[in-house]
């Protein structure tokens, strides 16, 4: 029998998909959250889509909220990896199959993120918005948020949900490192009327002459496609978004324009192409938490989207941050139990996925190593322990 937690309630910062599994995590732990987003109104429109593998499904269902996956996603369980004249290098699964036989699932970030939101609501979890958090004061019985508007609110703990540009993370550390660009930044689009050649079993990914290319069909035949560009240096978020429509397609065409593939017919028949972003990693932080603030998802950890594990590990974070409050009365062993038992679950796949994103950037001797050497590595990576570690998890709520 649990013992009655010290900690009561919890303001989570940062409404995206960790912030909202946060929340409906800690209440099924009997914690009352309380969510401050820094958007007006939703972040919706933020992002294209995203992979759910497996072990995030499984981990979803520990809190009932695996629907908005399975009901709007599609099953994307493997990936097939080609060079740029077309050669077949080898596949790996995104994920392996549940009991049941659910597999891995691509579903937009905006259904995903309002999926979420709807259960966050009905569930009777307060989300309160315009709230960018300016700091926070550990009074060593609780935490004072600071916002923007000049409001605060009170918590006996605050949980850092805000992504890869944490506030939380510098007020917990001043010294932490900055995200790392990966020198890549990233689009994607949705293409009808394209006959891309999918076999059925999930995503096509292509490692072009310049940049890399990936795509899949949903079950409506709509192929859903993304890019990542080589960029140096890192350009501001403000230069990015000046990029226009017309100027993103005439570039990511002129990138895959030698390469084999449906990439530029795709690039050619989507009717919207997302906004540039550069992709960010974050370097091993020294610690994720401090007093009674701690930091989980991208926040603590983000991995390159190479992984397929950003969202997924960030639904285990909530699953399992709520379990050590529930069992270990006073936050201070809680957070620590917690920090000690996910820094071994996720630094190797963000070890691993940085590893994989720099063979996207390949030059021409860098592209002929990799394509010679990755057919090897991909058979012997299948099955393997490290494979199976990353995919067979789960966190037993009754255990």
């Amino acid at each position: 029998m649990t013992q009655p937690t010290a900690v009561q309630t919890a303001a989570i910062i940062g409404g995206g998909i960790a912030g909202a599994a946060a929340a409906l995590a800690l209440a099924k732990a009997g914690i009352t959250p309380v969510v401050y987003e820094a958007y007006a109104g939703t972040a919706e429109g933020v992002g294209v889509f995203l992979t759910v593998a497996t072990n995030g499904i499984d981990a979803l269902r520990v809190l009932d909220a695996a629907g908005p996956v399975l009901d709007m996603g599609f099953p994307t369980p493997a990936i097939t990896l080609r060079s740029g004249t077309g050669k077949r290098l080898g596949a790996t699964p995104t994920g392996y199959p549940l009991s049941d036989g659910t597999v891995s699932h691509t579903i937009t970030r905006a259904d995903l993120y309002n999926g979420l939101q709807e259960l966050v609501r009905d569930r009777g979890i307060r989300v309160e918005h315009s709230k960018r958090l300016v700091d926070a004061i550990d009074t060593g019985h609780g935490v004072r948020a600071d916002f923007a508007d000049g409001t605060t609110a009170s918590a006996d703990l605050l949980v850092g949900c805000d992504g890869v540009h944490s506030t939380v993370r510098k007020l917990i550390d001043s010294r932490a490192p900055a995200p790392h660009f990966e020198g890549l930044v990233t689009t994607g689009g949705y293409a009808t009327g394209v006959a891309a050649g999918i076999p059925g079993d999930g995503y096509e990914m292509i490692f072009g002459k310049r940049a890399f290319f990936g795509y899949a069909a949903d079950s409506d035949g709509q192929v859903w496609w993304f890019a990542n560009l080589p960029w140096q240096p890192e350009p501001p978020h403000t230069e990015l978004r000046a990029i226009t429509q017309d100027e993103r397609r005439r570039l990511l065409l002129e990138a895959f324009a030698d390469d084999a593939g449906p990439a530029c017919a795709l690039i050619d028949a989507a009717k919207e192409i997302g906004p540039f972003s550069a992709i960010h990693t974050l370097p091993r932080l020294g610690s994720w938490h401090r007093g009674r603030m701690i930091v989980i998802g991208d926040a603590a950890h983000a991995p390159s989207p190479t992984s397929g594990q950003g969202a997924s590990l960030s639904v285990e974070d909530a699953v399992q941050l709520a379990l050590c409050l529930r069992d270990v009365p006073e936050p201070d062993p809680a957070l620590s139990r917690f920090e000690a038992l996910r820094r071994p679950r996720v630094e190797p796949i963000v070890r691993w996925a940085a590893r994989f994103n720099s063979s996207k950037a390949a030059g021409p001797v860098g592209r002929v190593i990799r394509d010679a050497m990755l057919p090897a590595a991909l058979r012997m990576a299948a099955g393997s322990k490290a494979q199976r570690q990353i995919f067979n998890y789960h966190l037993d709520w009754q255990g």
